[in-house]
């Protein structure tokens, strides 16, 4: 058996949407993390511009993770199957949907800002707001902190039917 694989045109789609698979995942990641240090009440320009751009960022990382999700499983990953029979495959899924959801009402939030900061006005950031948004970025956070775990034991079959 030789040591070097070559990189055929399938290794290499296979490989590329594995890396933005990955590569997405860390930036919705690092998203997250950069809305949560720019959160405060009444936040100046750059700031409120900053967490539009953010979540905007964030927003289309999410798709990029989820449709290279999508291609992982029906073409490039350990086939259809080997996921769908998986609980965890599930929990992770349901994961992501849980965190996709939660990051509506920043999204929401943050579109709205975005009407007074076109008219040269600052968004109104009242300490509760910013509160609350805090609390669910952070369990944000911690949702997607727990997608790999639950992918690292996927990859190692824990979860599928014996055979």
């Amino acid at each position: 058996m030789p040591l070097a694989t070559v990189l055929t045109p399938e290794i290499a789609k296979s490989a590329g949407v594995a890396y933005i698979h990955y590569v997405s995942f860390m930036f919705c990641f690092a998203a997250l993390v950069v809305e949560r240090r720019l959160l405060r009440p009444d936040p100046d320009r750059r700031a409120a511009t900053a967490m539009v751009i953010t979540d905007i960022i964030y927003g289309i990382a999410a798709l990029a993770l989820l449709v290279s999700g999508i291609f992982r499983v029906l073409y490039y990953g350990q086939g259809s199957e080997f996921y769908t029979q998986n609980p965890l495959f599930w929990w992770k899924v349901g994961l992501y949907l849980s965190v996709g959801a939660l990051s509506l009402y920043p999204t929401i939030t943050y579109i709205l800002w975005a009407i007074p900061l076109r008219k040269g006005e600052l968004p109104k950031v009242s300490e509760a707001l910013a509160t609350r948004l805090g609390w669910i970025i952070n369990v944000e956070l911690v949702g997607f902190s727990l997608v790999p775990l639950l992918a690292t034991l996927m990859a190692r079959g824990v979860g599928l039917p014996s055979a």
